[in-house]
């Protein structure tokens, strides 16, 4: 049946990033997934350009003072867009927040409850906030709603076999002559020689806890007496670890450790609140439970009185059931969450929206599900197409590609070589169309029948960390061990949290890297623009630092950058490139230098890829070889590091790790954000790696991955308190036959 014909989004001559005059069509109410090799230019075109555009005109229509406080977008390089409506991105950027930020907050899961336990609770309290512990009425008064308190390791406080003048305080505001220790000296109350651990008991408590108000003269200045320890739990113990400057959580680090409250037992309530039930249990216990088991208590509830609060609540935890979040509680941090996790949570704030007519953006949202959760995720895409929604979807995975009403197909390759619609139309066309995307949808990886022997075991026993149910597990060491398992079953407690524990030699190549500097870019992280200064040295017969945009040669205006930083006090920096260098970073004397016909400001602009080409240097051709190989080719060598996504960042590490002989290995879902192309070329890499002497474990959806490894460990049956427990151990072509396996349902299926 053709779909009715709502309009399109009309698109002419897009050229944001490695476009290349993007001209198409893309119909509205319907879903449309791009496709492509990654640095194709999906996401130019989705997020840069179509989302962009909706959310500029959409903060133009705010008067001039609202706007000042909204972040700025510039308009897209494009000829012509049209018929946009608004837009709402669902990306894979991790939920922020401090401590106080949830799961029950960031799904308005957390005001629904209160409002129940304030209507239905014996003895009822009144209003909604008293169940807050972000309320000064609701809140836990020792831990002020956080859960925690600060406890203080005494070791790093004080040397007890030294004495005051000997510099027995260890942190540094109380180092010998500084104000603090002025105080103590000048206090009359100790011997400054004399070895703490020699103190009487009076002495220790004057010294570590007296706090009677009583005032010290230092120099012509009369101080307040403070012990050591009443000082420090008041000044930096008082304070939120997050909010706290890197240097200063370095020294409270040293000091302090969060403990659970011994008062509210980490519940974060007061115990009025605590003492409040629904059904025997309080606030704090329904938080706390699974979130599938809460759904279920929840529709047992009987109370006509606020039957529509109830149906909204079990609608919106049964939606994260359906999403494949069943194994969270509400009272989890959501800074804690992964970025496929916080995708999924963002989503489930839409799916009960009012709202049609809106243009939903996802960025890869099947990131972090097994096979058996993207056929749920699938059938939400297509609630919020039927509510008269235009869907967007960046994705990889075939069985989310084959949902789509219309499929753009991006390429043909990555970067300066793609950026071009090689294919529009509908999934069975694709198939068809001879693209990168389309030849490799159906093709499948061989389950490997030829497996490498282990050459000893890595032993795990008795595991219960999370929702680990005693496990113990041998891991064959030298070869490519895959564990799966639907998300929450216990992959990551099992090899990221137990595995280090008994091998602290492991090396967790994850998706986390720091951001660095506005100066942090590919190159730097490699640490190739040392040999690269040294060969533009060598050939023009000038000094290396010419060549640094952190030195001479930088241009004065920019200090190397390329683009200008205009503090807007409140508003966000505005982004201009340097008119004096016109972004090239350099001055143009030494932009005069070549090597091999390129200036050193060609090379930050050249692709990975087009580096592997041109450079001969050794130290600079291997590490540029290695990047290359695990699918980084597209990224400039300028490019800064706070643009890269994890799947990326994780990559940019691997690289790192190429050649290597002899280590433990440990990836956590290396596929993230690769089309089934480069899939195969990671596979590849993970036999080098395993072939060099290595032992590597990736925790893996991907059946292609799961297909070549040598040994397989799946978890389940579930996730949460129905997960935690090995369902089989061995080769793929032996899961193929573990009926009882999700994992191997889905891949005996393909």
């Amino acid at each position: 049946m053709t779909p009715p014909d709502y309009g399109s989004i009309i698109i002419r001559g897009a050229r944001e990033n490695n476009l290349k005059s993007v001209s198409l069509d893309i119909p509205k109410r319907q879903i449309t997934v791009f496709t492509g090799v990654s640095g194709s230019g999906k996401s130019s075109l989705v997020v840069g350009t179509i989302a962009a555009e909706s959310q500029r005109l959409i903060n133009e229509t705010y008067p001039s003072f609202v706007q000042q406080f909204m972040p700025r977008y510039g308009q897209p390089d494009a000829d012509q867009l049209e018929n946009i409506s608004a837009a709402i991105i669902v990306d894979q950027q991790r939920l922020g927040g401090n401590s106080r930020s949830t799961v029950a907050t960031v799904t308005d899961a957390a005001q629904m409850l209160r409002v129940l336990f304030s209507r239905l609770a014996e003895p009822r309290l009144g209003p909604p906030s008293l169940y807050s512990y972000n309320d000064p009425r609701g809140m836990c008064p020792d831990c002020e709603g956080i859960g925690q308190v600060a406890a203080m390791d005494m070791a790093a406080v004080v040397d007890e076999s030294k004495s005051l003048k000997g510099g027995a305080l260890l942190p540094k505001d109380f180092a010998v002559d500084t104000w603090y220790w002025e105080i103590y000296a000048n206090s009359g109350l100790f011997d400054l020689d004399k070895p703490i651990g020699k103190y009487s008991e009076e002495e220790r408590h004057n010294l570590f806890h007296l706090d009677d108000g009583r005032k010290i003269k230092v120099g012509k200045i009369g101080l307040t007496y403070e012990g050591v320890v009443a000082k420090l739990k008041k000044g930096l113990g008082s304070k939120d670890p997050e909010s706290l400057q890197p240097h200063v959580l370095r020294e409270y680090e040293k000091i302090f450790t969060r403990a659970t409250c011994p008062a509210c037992h980490g519940t974060r309530l007061n115990q009025q609140a605590l003492g409040s039930t629904v059904k025997g249990r309080n606030i704090a216990e329904l938080s706390a439970m699974q979130v599938s088991e809460l759904a279920t208590l929840i529709r047992a509830i009987e109370a006509p009185q606020v039957g529509p609060m109830l149906q909204a609540l079990a609608l919106r935890l049964e939606n994260l059931v359906t999403i494949g979040l069943g194994y969270l509680s509400l009272d989890r941090e959501s800074s804690t969450l992964s970025g496929g996790e916080s995708q999924r949570v963002k989503m489930v704030r839409h799916l009960g929206s009012s709202l049609t007519d809106i243009t939903y953006v996802f960025d890869e949202p099947s990131v972090g599900l097994h096979p058996h959760d993207v056929g749920r995720l699938a059938g939400l895409m297509q609630q919020l197409r039927d509510k008269g929604n235009t869907v967007l979807i960046v994705e990889h995975k075939p069985d989310m590609i084959a949902i789509a009403d219309h499929v753009v197909d991006m390429g043909p390759f990555a970067g300066s070589k793609g950026g071009e619609v090689v294919y529009e139309g509908d999934f069975a066309g694709l198939l068809t169309s001879g693209t990168l995307t389309g030849n490799h949808i159906k093709k499948h990886q061989p389950i490997k029948d030829k497996v490498r022997g282990g050459a000893g075991q890595l032993k795990i026993a008795n595991a219960r960390l999370n929702n680990l149910q005693d496990v113990s597990i041998a891991i064959p060491q030298g070869v490519l061990t895959a564990v799966t398992g639907v998300a929450g079953s216990g992959k990551s407690s099992l090899i990221q949290g137990c595995l280090p524990l008994a091998y602290p030699d492991t090396i967790i190549i994850d998706q986390n890297l720091a951001r660095g500097s506005r100066r942090s870019n590919t190159a730097t992280y490699t640490g190739i623009l040392d040999s690269v200064r040294k060969a533009f040295a060598k050939a023009n017969g000038v000094d290396a630092a010419l060549f640094s945009a952190n030195s001479k040669g930088a241009c004065p205006d920019c200090n190397g950058l390329g683009v200008i930083y205009t503090d807007l006090a409140h508003l966000d920096p505005m982004v201009t490139t340097c008119e004096t260098c016109e972004g090239k970073r350099f001055l143009p004397e030494v932009l005069e230098h070549h090597l091999r016909g390129k200036s050193i400001s060609d090379v930050y602009l050249m692709s990975i890829s087009e580096a592997v080409d041109f450079f001969t240097e050794p130290a600079v051709a291997k590490i540029l070889k290695g990047l290359d190989d695990v699918g980084l080719g597209y990224l400039t060598l300028g490019q800064p590091l706070s643009t890269l996504s994890g799947g990326e960042r994780q990559r940019l590490k691997l690289a790192a790790e190429l050649g290597k002989k002899g280590n433990i290995y440990v990836l956590d879902e290396p596929t993230t954000g690769l089309h089934m192309n480069d899939v195969d070329t990671l596979i590849g890499l993970f036999d080098r790696l395993v072939d060099a002497g290595s032992t590597v474990i990736v925790i893996e959806h991907n059946l292609d991955v799961i297909s070549r490894a040598d040994w397989v460990i799946d978890l389940g049956p579930g996730a949460g308190h129905d997960g935690g427990r090995i369902q089989f151990e061995g080769v793929p072509a032996d899961l193929v036959k573990a009926g009882h396996s999700l994992t191997g349902q889905h891949l005996a299926s393909r």
